[in-house]
């Protein structure tokens, strides 16, 4: 056993796991297979057919989802439509206490909800537990506040109907939160498809509609493959497309709804630039980039992929950032002592227009200076990479940090 003296030398961290055990145990209550959540029923697939979701940070599957098709999208489409009415003549009082009951029921099932985001996601408990969950009910607290306030600060505005919504992967059960909470406090129903690669934080999410006792059709949940999302952006009866993912997705998105008179709100990926002069503070700087491309394993749409630095301070930069990544903890997301978890899947699904995976990615990238960690990664995450731009008078010439 360490002496006390030689741990403060090493600081080194223990295994500080998470039980998953709520989270096995419900999955066995329900056999591990979950169907359609359409009119406030679960409902089968009417063809019959499902696929796994998997623990990227293991490879192993955690449970079986229906796969939606066009009359399962129809159904929920028409559930929907047929709940509108009455949701829509709600006061806004009335629609806040629905919310406020969603926000309490969260937080009171705020762990259940943590380990399933980072089992079905991979990302670090850390980031479930104390960012992502906790946001989660504050966005339902905020929008019960703001269907208070509909007759007085919104006066003139009405529910558009029916909101199709399609989340990713990345930031599942906050996404969600963001789509659904807004929605139904201005009065509107929802069908929401979760990302396939992450759909058990909904799938919980729908059970706790039933539990509060949220009228049967304002919330569907679809889940499958990108033909479920299709089936509805293309759905006649659907007023509005919410969708957050990939830029190519959202380019197709738009030439579908084009001239269809639906109303469509895209957040598509980007690229976050850092620029550093010279005069900055470069300790806070490389903190600032441990969370802008390392937080949830840099899956973010506005991660800060991009360093661009005066020539001065270039090279004290990369040292610097070299230096920092050998202190990320990599390993098992339900440890919290964990920095980073596990990418979603080997091949990234929505950056190129064919998966590829990130070796392939890496391995074909030129002229540019790569820097690995020593940290131990786990089998399914091996690389975390951001671009570092160092600008001059007569060139720009780019290296690529890799953990």
């Amino acid at each position: 056993m360490s002496k006390v003296a030689e741990l403060f030398e090493s600081l080194d961290y223990g295994p500080a796991p998470e039980s998953p055990t709520p989270v096995l145990e419900w999955l066995d209550r329900h056999t591990r297979a979950f169907d359609l959540f359409i009119g406030g029923r679960w409902v089968k697939a009417t063809s019959g057919e499902s696929f796994e979701t998997v623990n990227p940070s293991t490879g192993q599957p955690i449970a079986r989802v229906a796969q939606a098709g066009p009359k399962d999208v129809d159904a929920a489409v028409r559930a929907a439509r047929k709940a509108f009415g009455s949701w829509s003549r709600l006061s806004g009082h009335a629609r806040a206490l629905h919310l406020y009951a969603i926000a309490r029921w969260i937080q009171k099932h705020s762990r259940l909800f943590a380990v399933l985001e980072t089992l079905d996601n991979g990302k670090p408990i850390r980031e479930s537990r104390d960012i992502d969950i906790p946001l989660v009910a504050r966005h339902f607290y905020h929008h019960a506040g703001w269907a208070e306030l509909m007759d007085t600060e919104l006066a003139g505005y009405a529910p558009l109907g029916v909101v199709g919504q399609i989340i990713p992967w990345n930031f599942p059960l906050l996404m969600l939160a963001w789509k659904i909470a807004p929605a139904l406090a201005a009065g509107n129903t929802v069908v929401l498809k979760p990302a396939e690669f992450t759909p058990l934080t909904a799938i919980l999410f729908a059970q706790l509609c039933e539990e509060v006792g949220l009228p049967p059709g304002v919330v569907n949940i679809v889940t499958g493959d990108g033909k479920a999302g299709e089936l509805i952006v293309k759905h006649p009866d659907v007023n509005k497309i919410a969708f957050t993912g990939s830029t190519e997705v959202g380019r197709l998105i738009r030439v579908a709804t084009a001239g269809s008179g639906k109303k469509v709100s895209l957040e598509l990926g980007g690229k976050s630039p850092f620029v550093v002069f010279d005069d900055a503070d470069l300790d806070s700087v490389v903190e600032g980039v441990v969370d802008a491309i390392w937080f949830n394993q840099g899956q973010v749409c506005c991660a800060g992929s991009r360093i661009l630095v005066q020539e001065g301070v270039g090279d004290r930069l990369v040292e610097k950032l070299r230096a920092r990544m050998e202190t990320l903890r990599v390993g098992d997301p339900l440890d919290k002592a964990v920095d980073i978890g596990a990418i979603i899947a080997p091949a990234m699904p929505a950056l190129y227009p064919k998966p590829q995976s990130i070796e392939a990615i890496i391995d074909h990238t030129v002229g540019r200076r790569i820097s690995r960690s020593r940290a131990a990664c786990i089998a399914l995450n091996p690389f975390f990479a951001f671009n570092i731009s160092v600008i001059s008078k007569n060139h720009l010439c780019k290296s690529t940090c890799e953990l």
